[in-house]
């Protein structure tokens, strides 16, 4: 559920159809206004409220009686079904006389498309800030649908990795790629791809006037040609602006695209401030509510988690060899800092999505996350809950930068200062762990349960302990080692083959590519020169954690 400024059910319906909404019924209400988004579920008995959307995921027809009263009950103008779904003339009359629109999701798209779109337009920002223009500050769609009627084409407006801000009505006049971008919140992979190969993001940012595009012929698939124009705050390029056309545009339109990328610009820049004041905010109260100080469970209140029961995430953000920039090398933004706050605020997104009410900021070069689950889940499970989050934000992530890992602590109250600092030291040594693996593990995943790595975990913190003490004075794994150095041999690759395969000869001389008898030989040279007792269970368990603690 969410809670937000809200948007006129008629602006919904026409931003969505074609795409995701149709009207099956009733009349569209153009005074009302949607400002929740509640998935409709009988045996959850979840409250609506006044001004909901409701999502009624496995409704028939059958049920929309039912759903009509639920809906004037709690005050809710909208209820979406998915559709085609067979309503009789009787069935019709009942829709127009509750007042209740009905709505159809759409063949081929999917709920959680509808939560994210839906939820990206509710939350906008706060009402009431005008730009220069006249347009409100916080509808980034109606400043998409204000350039497309002056040009008379649909439009999309899009950051610098192709991710949808806003876009404009008339989904209709469009193509395939256009309804896939939508859907998808992004440019679809082999439109982008087929863009940077020819060349078109090294054009458009270096260009000051609208450039032509002949998509069909770039992508190899039927559509309509492009013109896309940068969108610039000085020599930073921020976004740019797509249309939809049929021909290229005259030069009257091409000024009006020109003015609008300006308006546009403005328009993202303060949306920028204002993000950035929040991110801020909102980076000091998670810091504050995983420091365990007395000013933790002020934080946690702040953050409208009093009570709930949460596993803290911690996503190690390691800064790419280069700077961050576009596929083609295009000057702007980027840079390492511009990767982590643009992987942390995805991160973030995919929370809002996934798990309502968790909430997500960078703190210093990591990105630390509360993730509250269920009521009536046991913490273990809320925990498994938070790493199947984690999991599926890695695997979703289009283009997932090189180290992104996470580690999940245990689930305990947030409103337990003590239990949630120690849920942050959980977290924190599960990613320790995802990132000292060997690069033969990494691809294990990316998103680690403490509770699954904790042994590995003691193995780091052991052998941070042995190396603030100076290491092992002597041992007989040190005594082989030395013995290696001085006389090239591998008696200590011996041991640990030996050791890894629980003391069978033959498939540990396989492993190793010599001969069963002369591994024999090297390992009965091995025990004398360490002077280790193989018959011993002790010896041999000392000998295998210290190798394991030198290895990655």
């Amino acid at each position: 559920m969410t809670t937000s400024p809200g948007a006129r059910l008629d602006t919904v319906v026409s931003r969505f159809a074609g795409t995701l909404l149709e009207v099956l019924a009733g009349t569209v209400d153009p005074a009302a206004v949607i400002s929740d988004v509640v998935i409709d579920d009988p045996r959850e008995q979840a409250p609506g409220r006044p001004g909901a959307l409701l999502l009624c995921t496995t409704a028939g027809a059958d049920d929309v009686p039912e759903l009509l009263v639920r809906a004037v009950g709690c005050g809710a103008p909208a209820l979406v079904v998915r559709a085609p779904l067979d309503m009789g003339p009787e069935l019709r009359t009942r829709v127009e006389r509750s007042g209740v629109a009905v709505l159809g999701l759409t063949a081929g798209a999917t709920w959680a498309q509808l939560v994210v779109l839906l939820r990206t337009l509710l939350s906008s920002g706060p009402a009431g800030e005008e730009l220069s223009t006249g347009i409100p500050a916080e509808d980034s769609f109606a400043l998409a649908n204000a350039i497309g009627a002056l040009l008379g084409v649909p439009i999309t407006i899009e950051d610098r990795d192709s991710q949808i801000l806003a876009f404009s009505d008339r989904q209709s006049d469009t193509d395939r790629t256009r309804v896939e971008t939508i859907l998808g919140r992004g440019v679809p992979a082999h439109a982008r791809r087929a863009q940077e190969r020819a060349g078109v993001f090294k054009r458009l940012y270096a260009s000051e006037k609208p450039l032509f595009i002949d998509t069909p012929q770039i992508e190899g698939e039927p559509g309509l040609p492009r013109v896309a124009m940068a969108i610039r705050a000085g020599d930073q390029v921020l976004g740019s602006i797509w249309a939809a056309v049929s021909e290229p545009l005259s030069e009257d339109k091409e000024r009006v695209l020109v003015d609008a990328a300006k308006v546009v610009a403005l328009h993202l820049l303060r949306r920028r401030i204002g993000v950035d004041v929040d991110r801020q905010v909102r980076a000091d109260l998670v810091a504050t509510a995983l420091g365990g100080g007395p000013s933790a469970q002020g934080a946690v209140e702040r953050l409208r988690l009093a009570g709930r029961t949460v596993a803290v995430a911690v996503m190690g953000l390691s800064p790419p060899d280069t700077e961050e920039g576009s596929a083609d090398g295009a000057a702007g933004a980027g840079g390492p800092s511009y990767a982590r706050e643009r992987t942390a605020d995805a991160f973030a997104f995919h929370l809002s999505v996934a798990a309502p009410g968790a909430v997500a900021a960078l703190v210093g070069d990591v990105c630390c996350a509360l993730i509250p689950g269920p009521d009536r889940k046991a913490p273990e499970d809320i925990a498994v809950l938070a790493r199947r989050v984690a999991d599926d934000f890695l695997e979703r992530a289009r283009s997932r930068p090189e180290g992104v890992s996470i580690g999940v602590g245990r689930a305990v109250s947030a409103s337990d200062p003590a239990g949630l600092a120690r849920s942050h030291r959980d977290a924190d040594r599960a990613l320790r762990v995802l990132r000292h693996r060997a690069p033969s593990r990494r691809q294990e995943g990316g998103a680690a349960l403490f509770a699954d790595v904790q042994v590995e975990a003691l193995l780091l913190d052991t052998g941070d302990r042995l190396r603030d003490e100076g290491g092992l004075l002597d041992s007989p794994v040190a005594r082989l080692r030395h013995h290696d150095r001085d006389h090239g041999t591998t008696l200590t690759d011996t041991v640990a083959h030996w050791l890894d395969h629980l003391g069978n000869t033959l498939n540990a001389a396989s492993a190793m590519g010599v001969h069963p008898n002369t591994f024999r030989y090297r390992l009965r040279r091995a025990a004398e020169v360490a002077r280790l007792d193989l018959a011993d269970a002790d010896a041999r368990f000392a000998a295998m954690l210290e190798l394991r603690l030198e290895r990655p």
